[in-house]
């Protein structure tokens, strides 16, 4: 019995360390961390207290520059499809519409030529990795601090910055039409125009002596095939030595 004792204070110590703690964590809980930027200089230095919030009544402020919610602000595009090419995801789409003359300037004094009867951005599939933001020349395409925007039907998530109407877009298609038909018409007559006329055979006049009959030239005889030279001596006979005795 006496061996058990020191095993029952050390139990009962144990037991009041982890209550004391529950204790404090108890006291701890009437009061809640104060809801601030993480850019505060003292962020780290209050972090005691509960740190749920009421959301959505209370936020956490977040920074003003991040990949959240994309916005075209369209007076300042000139329609250079670079966002939609350069879209990992296709979210964007855009029907542009060549314009006859300049009809405007963008806020950096940049031409504005290419209508936009449709751009929109469907915020259902953009992955917001911020590339469309990055080539755009104009810098027309930004993202806002705005990123909470809970929906049910997906198609609201599809936002559309044209400002032209139906009417307003066939118009300047039929614009355009005209425009290309026109400048194919003056090209094909200018290359009429610089094509040389066909030369004429020119006719002999009575004054012109006629022209003299070429000579024709003298046909080589073909000559006689000569025989190749024999070089082979002829052998001579020997005479018999039985007759000469």
């Amino acid at each position: 019995m006496d061996k058990n004792w020191p095993v029952f204070f050390r139990g009962l110590s144990t037991a009041w360390k982890g209550m004391r703690l529950t204790f404090v964590h108890m006291l701890g809980a009437g009061k809640r961390q104060k809801n601030q930027d993480i850019r505060t200089e003292n962020y780290f230095a209050n972090r005691d207290g509960q740190s749920t919030i009421l959301y959505p009544y209370e936020e956490v402020p977040v920074p003003d520059i991040g990949r959240y919610m994309l916005h075209n602000e369209i007076e300042d595009c000139i329609v250079c499809d670079k966002c939609a090419k350069i879209c990992p995801v296709d979210c964007i789409d855009i029907e542009p519409i060549r314009s006859v003359e300049e009809f405007g300037k963008t806020s950096d004094g940049t031409s504005k030529r290419i209508y936009a009867a449709r751009f929109d951005i469907d915020m259902a599939k953009c992955c917001f990795c911020g590339l469309c933001t990055t080539v755009c020349p104009t810098e027309c395409l930004v993202m806002t601090p705005e990123y909470d925007v809970p929906v049910i039907d997906l198609t609201k998530l599809n936002f559309g910055f044209g400002n032209m109407t139906e009417a307003e877009a066939e118009a300047k298609r039929n614009e355009w039409e005209l425009e290309k038909s026109r400048k194919a018409a003056a090209a094909a007559s200018a290359a009429t125009e610089s094509k040389p006329a066909p030369s004429r055979p020119m006719r002999a006049s009575p004054s012109m002596p006629a022209a003299s009959k070429a000579i024709p030239e003298k046909e080589a005889q073909p000559s006689s095939p000569v025989e190749p030279e024999n070089r082979v001596r002829p052998i001579k006979p020997q005479s018999d030595t039985n007759d000469a005795e």
